[in-house]
């Protein structure tokens, strides 16, 4: 891979992480149509949503500061790890694409010299 598609990939992977583990997260959203008509279960779908489009809103927020998104996803990691000790799989499922993601934004920072300052436009 030449170095500047390795750079590229290394600005895009981190965005396309978090998109991608807001819209997983977003499936558990599914689960308030559950025994359901579509106008009962809309309320609770809408409101189960809420932590997807939180992601996207720090995914929006670290485009162009990736430490934002390291340091946001690395404790949304933590903190949800803690919250269910006793259910590694849960943790895993929840917790293992936030990692991912936080260490993408975190490299993704570091190869452009871990400045606090904006990306220059990508």
């Amino acid at each position: 891979m030449a170095h500047g598609t390795l750079l590229n990939a290394l600005v895009w992977l981190p965005r396309i992480s978090g998109i991608a583990t807001s819209l997983f997260i977003g499936l558990f959203a599914l689960d308030a149509f559950s025994g359901r008509t579509f106008v009962e279960g809309l309320p609770g779908f809408i409101i189960h949503l809420v932590p997807s489009m939180f992601l996207l809103a720090i995914v929006a927020l670290s485009w162009r500061r990736e430490w934002i998104g390291a340091v946001v996803f690395g404790m949304l990691a933590i903190a949800y790890a803690l919250s269910v000790p006793t259910r590694p799989d849960w943790m895993l499922a929840i917790s293992g694409p936030l990692v991912v993601t936080a260490g993408l934004f975190l490299l993704s920072w570091w190869v452009r010299g871990g400045s606090a300052q904006p990306a220059a436009s990508h």
